[in-house]
C-alpha cells in the first residue's frame, strides 16, 4: 500500500513539473509573439513590420523549446498534444495537464501584454476596446482572417500550415531519418515557424496552435472587447481549434506512410554499415 501511494505520489509530481514546464515555455513563446504584434499594431507600422512578428514568434518558440523541452518535450501546442496521446506516446491525464500548462501560461502572457501595453492601448483606442473598425486591438491577441478570406478558405490555411508545422518538427526529430543534432533542435524549430509564418500568415495570421490563440481569446473577452471575440467573421473562433488538431494528425499520417513507415531501425543501419566497412576491409 505505501509503495503504491509513493508511486501515485511520484506520477503526480511528475505531471506537475511537466505542467509547470508547459506553462513556462508557452509563456516564452506567447510574450515574445503577442508583444512584437501589439509593437506593430500600436505603432502604426513604425515600430516594426509583419516580418518582426514572425521572426519574435520563432525567437518565442526557440526559447521556449530550451526552456521547457528536457522536462516535457516543450509541445506548447495544443494540437501537438492531443496528436501525441492519438499515437499513445503519452497518457490521457499527461494530455490533460500539458493543455491546462499551455492555455495557463498563454492567458498569462496576453495578461502580461496587456499590461505591458495598457497605456498604448489605451490611447491608440481611446478607450474603446473593439474586434473591428479602423482603431481595432483585438488582433494583437488572438488571429483574425482576412476580409476576403471565406471561412473554408480560412479552415484549409490552418490545416495546411499545421501540416506543415508537424511535418517540419518530425524531420528535426526523427532520429531514424537525418535528423537534427539536439542542442540545434529548437533553432530549427524556430526557424520552422517563422518559415510558415513568411509563406502561409496572411490568410489567418498562421495560429496553427489552439494554445496561441483560445487563451488570449478568452482573456480579451472578459479584459474589455467582450463577446465580439467569440462571434467576429462568422464565429471564426472554433477555426483556429479544430484545424490545427486535424492538421497535426493529417501530418503525422503522411510522415508516416511517406518516411517513418520506410525507416530502418537504427539498430539495423548501424550493422549495415559495419558490414559495408568489413567488405570494404
Amino acid at each position: 500500500m505505501l509503495e503504491k501511494t509513493k508511486k501515485v505520489f511520484t506520477i503526480r509530481n511528475i505531471t506537475i513539473r511537466q505542467m509547470l514546464a508547459e506553462a513556462l515555455g508557452t509563456f516564452i513563446l506567447m510574450v515574445f509573439g503577442l508583444s512584437s504584434v501589439a509593437q506593430v499594431v500600436l505603432g502604426k507600422g513604425n515600430s516594426g513590420q509583419y516580418l518582426s512578428i514572425n521572426m519574435a514568434f520563432g525567437i518565442g518558440v526557440t526559447l521556449g523549446i530550451y526552456a521547457a523541452g528536457r522536462v516535457s518535450g516543450a509541445h506548447m501546442n495544443a494540437a501537438i498534444t492531443v496528436t501525441q496521446c492519438v499515437l499513445g506516446n503519452i497518457s490521457w491525464t499527461t494530455l490533460v495537464a500539458y493543455v491546462v500548462g499551455q492555455f495557463l501560461g498563454s492567458f498569462m502572457a496576453a495578461a502580461t501584454v496587456f499590461a505591458l501595453y495598457y497605456d498604448a492601448i489605451y490611447d491608440y483606442t481611446n478607450g474603446s476596446f473593439t474586434v473591428t473598425g479602423p482603431t481595432a486591438t483585438a488582433m494583437i491577441f488572438s488571429t483574425y482572417p482576412a476580409s476576403n478570406v471565406s471561412l473554408q478558405g480560412a479552415f484549409f490555411t490552418e490545416f495546411t500550415a499545421t501540416v506543415m508545422l508537424i511535418l517540419g518538427i518530425l524531420v528535426i526529430h526523427d532520429e531514424k531519418n537525418n535528423a537534427a543534432v539536439k542542442g540545434a533542435q529548437p533553432i530549427l524549430t524556430g526557424m520552422l515557424v517563422l518559415g510558415i509564418g513568411l509563406g502561409m500568415g496572411l490568410n489567418t495570421g498562421y495560429a496553427i496552435n489552439p494554445s496561441r490563440d483560445l487563451p488570449p481569446r478568452i482573456f480579451t473577452a472578459v479584459a474589455g472587447w467582450g463577446m465580439d471575440v467569440f462571434t467576429a467573421d462568422h464565429s471564426w473562433w472554433w477555426i483556429p481549434i479544430t484545424a490545427p488538431v486535424l492538421g497535426s494528425l493529417f501530418g503525422v499520417l503522411m510522415y508516416k506512410l511517406c518516411i517513418e513507415f520506410h525507416n530502418q531501425p537504427v539498430q539495423e543501419l548501424e550493422h549495415e554499415k559495419q558490414e559495408a566497412v568489413t567488405e570494404t576491409s
